[in-house]
C-alpha cells in the first residue's frame, strides 16, 4: 500500500509540472493500491483551481466522486499524531497535510509515500524511528 501526498496528484494533471512524466510513469506501472488521505483533496483542488482553472478542479473532483482514487479518512488519532509531528518538526515547519499523510501511513503500516516533496518526507521519521520510502 502506498499513501499519496498532494504533489503527485497535481503532477498527473499538469503536463508542464516537472514531476509529470515521472509520476505518470510510476502511476501507470504500479499494480498496488494508492490511498489518498482526505486532507490532501482540498490542497489538490486549490492548486488545480488557482494554477490551471476551475475545469481542472471540477474534473479532478469528478474523478474522486467516480471512485478513481481510494480516499482514506483521517481518524481522530491521526490528528493527534499529526499534531505531535508538527510540534516535533516545528522548525521545518511540517504542515498539517504532510503531517496527516505521515500519520495515516503510520496507522496503516504503509512503507511508501507517493510524493514530490522530498524535503519534508525524507526528514520525517515514523513513531518507530523508521524512514519511509519515497516514490516515484
Amino acid at each position: 500500500m502506498v499513501i499519496c501526498d498532494t504533489g503527485p496528484l497535481y503532477a498527473l494533471v499538469d503536463r508542464s509540472d516537472a514531476w509529470h512524466e515521472r509520476v505518470t510513469a510510476w502511476w501507470t506501472a504500479q499494480a498496488r493500491h494508492v490511498r489518498v488521505p482526505i486532507t490532501v483533496l482540498p490542497e489538490v483542488c486549490y492548486l488545480l483551481q488557482t494554477r490551471i482553472g476551475a475545469q481542472a478542479e471540477q474534473a479532478f473532483v469528478r474523478s474522486v466522486a467516480s471512485g478513481e482514487l481510494l480516499i482514506e479518512p483521517v481518524e481522530s488519532d491521526d490528528v493527534v499524531r499529526a499534531s505531535a509531528l508538527m510540534r516535533e518538526y516545528l522548525d521545518f515547519p511540517l504542515g498539517f497535510v504532510d503531517a496527516t499523510v505521515m500519520a495515516v501511513a503510520e496507522r496503516l503500516g504503509a512503507r511508501e509515500i507517493l510524493t514530490t516533496d522530498r524535503r519534508h518526507f525524507s526528514a520525517v521519521r515514523t513513531e518507530r524511528n523508521r524512514l519511509v520510502s519515497l516514490v516515484p
